[in-house]
C-alpha cells in the first residue's frame, strides 16, 4: 500500500475548548459511518463558510496506526447513503492549530457539548511531539488506544 493510505493519529481527551481557540480556522463536520462489521465507511459533509465539501472515506484497523482510503465524493452519493447513517453521526466543529511543523485538529463535539478532542497525524509511531501550550494546559490525558473515544463509538 502506499504511504499516503496509512494513518498515524494521536488523540487527547481534553477538559474543555483550549482559550483563543476561537481565533483559529475552524470547519463545521457533519459526519456519518454506513452499517458494516469489517469495513468502517463513513461520509462527511464539510462546512467551510459558505464551501461545501463531501467526502468518503474508508478505514481497517483502530488505534495509533491504521489504513485509510479517502476521496472526494459528489453531493449526490452523499445524499444518497446519510439516510443509512443514522443512528451513527456526529456533528462538530473543528479548529486547526499549527504549531512546530504540524497541525493539531481540536474537535468540539457539537452533539455532546462536554467532549472535546485533540488529535495530531503523525509520520512515525514513535513521534511525540509537544502541544500548543494552549493545548496542553486542558489536555486530560491521551486516549488514542482507548476505542470509546473512537468516532465510530462516538457516533449516536
Amino acid at each position: 500500500m502506499e504511504s499516503n493510505d496509512r494513518e498515524i493519529e494521536r488523540k487527547y481527551l481534553l477538559r474543555g475548548l483550549p482559550k483563543g481557540i476561537a481565533a483559529f480556522p475552524s470547519v463545521e463536520i457533519d459526519q456519518g459511518y454506513i452499517p458494516g462489521i469489517h469495513v468502517r465507511e463513513r461520509v462527511r459533509r464539510v462546512r467551510d463558510g459558505e464551501i461545501v465539501s463531501y467526502v468518503r472515506t474508508i478505514k481497517l484497523g483502530t488505534g495509533i496506526h491504521r489504513f485509510e482510503f479517502e476521496e472526494p465524493a459528489p453531493e449526490a452519493f452523499f445524499d444518497a447513503v446519510w439516510p443509512l447513517t443514522e443512528g451513527h453521526r456526529i456533528r462538530k466543529r473543528r479548529y486547526r492549530v499549527p504549531c512546530d511543523g504540524f497541525e493539531w485538529e481540536v474537535d468540539e463535539f457539537l452533539d455532546r457539548p462536554d467532549l472535546v478532542l485533540a488529535e495530531i497525524e503523525l509520520d512515525d509511531v514513535n513521534e511525540r511531539p509537544d502541544p500548543p501550550a494552549e493545548i496542553a494546559a486542558v489536555i486530560v490525558r491521551e486516549v488514542t488506544d482507548e476505542l470509546e473515544f473512537g468516532n465510530y463509538r462516538l457516533a449516536k
